[in-house]
């Protein structure tokens, strides 16, 4: 039954197409404004930039000495060891882009766990948590809040490895380990910074960022900066695009050693990063780096000096050992083939055939490094006699480096 006074058709709560056309124009005059004010606090921020270049630069530089890990200091942990790096670093590659992180989160959260494990002991079945810990630290710092990874979520990706808790505690004891200074400049603020003054093409700042990410499987640039790691990765960049050479005059002894060491870590990139840097969004530089070194092979083989220099291609045996296990649980966007397994690595003969090829260095004699401090009888010298470093180690008790954990399985 219609009431009195109402319009009895199907119009009365349909937007005439004045009503329309009134909001449309509002909504552009909106979106004008805000463009506007858009633009002007960029030409602020680039006269400002400009101004206080040389201050900033100054403090960033510091800052990469002041957070710079120690590999030294990580040779010394008793349970966990190099070969098992290239399993969590696959890991975090993964759930980095299952979150769609920002660039440089991924290099700040392997530097606050490489810093954590140059000052903590560190238990294998944790090791995992600490990277995720890490992951959960740096896109809280960096990314927006609805890119954060929820807790639950890095649980699934773990297969159920921990709980809730775990990770709450082990995200406050690298914050509390670490002083709380998470501020790093990292290798991706030194490449926008060298590719903007330089103007390189977008060709080249893909490769440079794919290099520096295979970079972070190995144990020889843990310890390297982040400014170094920008030049010599992008003089390599453009070397194998063939790209002419840049010299800003900053060039220096330790830019020759990390491009020459970078060049022979390049022969067997982990399967996991390759896809990602396979896509037409990252310039395809996976596939242009696997054609510029086949044919640097096929030019070694005629007897020319293949260009850069490379070292003997390694074994399907060894190569494996970068290769990720997989579940096919098949439930992350983003992620081929599914969860990655933890890289929890079990006592038995799982790795021990695999431990004389993979380790490329010479590790120094393990001083010995107690999660909590020993009785009268435990050890025969005082622990004064240990290194400054490793009676911060050895400090205790700590929730996942001492004995005391309820998480110690």
């Amino acid at each position: 039954m219609a009431c009195p006074g109402y319009p009895t058709d199907d119009t009365f709560f349909v937007e005439s197409d004045e009503t329309s056309q009134r909001m449309t124009m509002r909504d552009a005059a909106k979106m004008l404004a805000r463009n506007k004010q858009e633009m002007i606090a960029n030409e602020l921020s680039r006269l400002a930039c400009d101004e206080y270049l040389e201050d900033i630069m100054q403090h960033m530089r510091h800052m990469e000495d002041e957070t710079l890990p120690d590999a030294n200091f990580i040779d010394m942990q008793r349970e966990i060891q190099w070969f098992m790096r290239p399993y969590l670093i696959d890991f975090l590659i993964e759930a980095h882009s299952a979150f769609s992180l920002l660039p440089e989160t991924l290099f700040l959260t392997v530097n606050l766990m490489d810093r954590y494990c140059s000052k903590r002991v560190v238990y294998k079945q944790h090791y995992q948590l600490v990277g995720c810990a890490a992951l959960l630290i740096a896109a809280k710092y960096g990314d927006k809040k609805d890119r954060v990874p929820q807790i639950n979520e890095l649980n699934n990706m773990c297969c159920g490895l921990y709980d809730a808790g775990m990770f709450t505690q082990m995200e406050m004891h690298v914050l509390n380990t670490l002083d709380w200074n998470i501020g790093h400049p990292t290798v991706d603020f030194f490449t926008q910074l060298v590719v903007a003054e330089e103007r390189d093409s977008r060709e080249v700042e893909h490769m440079a960022a794919y290099i520096c990410e295979i970079a972070l499987y190995h144990r020889d640039f843990v310890s390297t900066k982040p400014s170094v790691m920008a030049r010599a990765s992008l003089a390599l960049a453009r070397a194998i695009l063939g790209k002419p050479e840049v010299n800003d005059g900053e060039w220096e002894h330790s830019d020759n050693v990390t491009l020459l060491t970078l060049s022979q870590h390049l022969h067997q990139p982990s399967v996991s990063l390759a896809r990602k840097y396979s896509s037409q969004y990252y310039s395809r530089v996976s596939s242009t780096l696997a054609d510029f070194l086949a044919q640097q092979a096929a030019i070694a083989r005629r007897g020319a000096p293949p260009s850069p220099p490379s070292e003997p291609t390694l074994s399907n045996k060894a190569a494996d050992v970068y290769s990720t296990p997989h579940k096919g649980l098949g439930a992350v966007p983003g992620v081929a083939d599914g969860y990655m397994t933890p890289p929890i690595t079990p006592d038995g003969t799982c790795f021990g055939q695999n431990n004389a090829m993979i380790k490329s260095y010479q590790a120094p004699p393990r001083c010995p490094v107690t999660p909590t401090p020993q009785s009268n009888h435990a050890q025969s010298y005082p622990q004064s006699h240990l290194p400054q470093q490793q009676q911060h180690m050895a400090a205790g008790p700590t929730y996942f480096g001492g004995t005391t954990s309820h998480m110690s399985y």
